[in-house]
């Protein structure tokens, strides 16, 4: 069986290890093939695996020998799964390998927000705080407390939970959206409501939810001029999710106090993108993911969805 590994995880040299996928067939392996090359980089392949590749019609329909797609991410959308679909192809996700450190930067995000701690770092090495200044402490930004306030939840599921469990553990009131409600949840006293009673009673707005057509832009002006004045909102799902210009526009005009984003559309942004000279925006290069344990379960995971395929007991199926 001949296999092509389009690209994959980024990582150091030795960190993951491929020689399971390499027993299982003729396999070809891309650190990542020229997104305008990829058919020829498929060529006859029966299996394809890749992270951020665009698998769109043009290509799946260009490529017949195909029978298998392995994405190694939890999100798809970079998968036509509809013309795959089509052509008998199964489309497998890895849905959840990094639950815990995708949950964590959404948090380190918020607390770079509330207690400003790369800059105040910077302060005192400047000498602020030294004999020189002359006082023990100094904040040039309001520091927030959590507890007591208000977490709102959009996308419940395994990382929107266990956000909402440090959240409580702050002593926020959590409320979420989704189409699915879990008694776990209501048990640790989550509250499920609609998208507006979310926007309009949330301090904390914190994105969980995958990027399809009915959720894209959903951070938007109107949705925005819902929200509570000074509202933070944070976002390490898909930067699709949000409309960037109106996000940069609630910054400077002070509806939204601050946001936290791991996610950008399109990755990487131009240096021209709107939410660079926003006030109160901290961004990251999409790395919440990028915990060495979390890419070697996603490789090591997206290898089993393989073999159960090849079992005839496929796991993990999209489409």
């Amino acid at each position: 069986m001949k296999i092509v590994v389009l690209d994959h995880p980024r990582e150091n040299p030795g960190e993951i290890d491929w020689s399971q996928l390499e027993r299982l067939g003729e396999t070809r392996i891309y650190s990542r093939a020229p997104a305008d090359k990829l058919i020829e980089t498929i060529g006859d392949a029966e299996v394809v695996f890749l992270n951020k590749s665009p698998l769109t019609r043009e290509v799946i329909e260009a490529c017949p020998n195909i029978k298998y797609i392995s994405v190694i991410a939890t999100g798809y959308n970079t998968v036509d799964v509809k013309a795959a679909a089509e052509r008998g192809i199964l489309v497998s996700n890895v849905p959840s390998y990094g639950t815990g450190a995708i949950a964590q930067h959404a948090i380190a995000l918020l607390m770079e927000i509330t207690n400003h701690i790369a800059y105040n770092d910077a302060e005192v090495r400047k000498g602020r705080q030294g004999e020189q200044a002359g006082d023990w402490c100094f904040w040039d930004y309001p520091c927030i407390e959590l507890e007591n306030k208000t977490m709102g939840i959009i996308g419940l599921g395994r990382i929107g939970q266990y956000v909402a469990r440090a959240a409580v553990a702050f002593g926020m009131k959590v409320i979420a959206f989704d189409k699915f409600e879990s008694d776990e949840m209501k048990g640790i006293g989550v509250e499920y409501v609609d998208l507006d009673t979310l926007y309009a009673n949330a301090d904390v707005i914190s994105l969980h939810c995958p990027l399809f057509e009915d959720t894209k832009g959903m951070i938007n002006k109107d949705s925005i001029a819902k929200m509570k004045n000074g509202v933070i909102l944070i976002n390490n799902s898909r930067g699709a999710l949000v409309d960037e210009q109106a996000l940069a526009d609630a910054l400077v005009s002070g509806k939204v106090y601050a946001a936290g984003l791991d996610a950008m559309d399109p990755e990487p942004p131009s240096l021209d993108n709107p939410l660079f000279k926003a006030p109160n925006c901290f961004i990251t290069p999409h790395i919440s993911w990028a915990a060495l344990e979390c890419r070697q379960r996603l490789v090591r995971y997206a290898i089993d969805n393989f073999e159960a395929f090849l079992a005839g007991k496929p796991t993990n199926i999209v489409n």
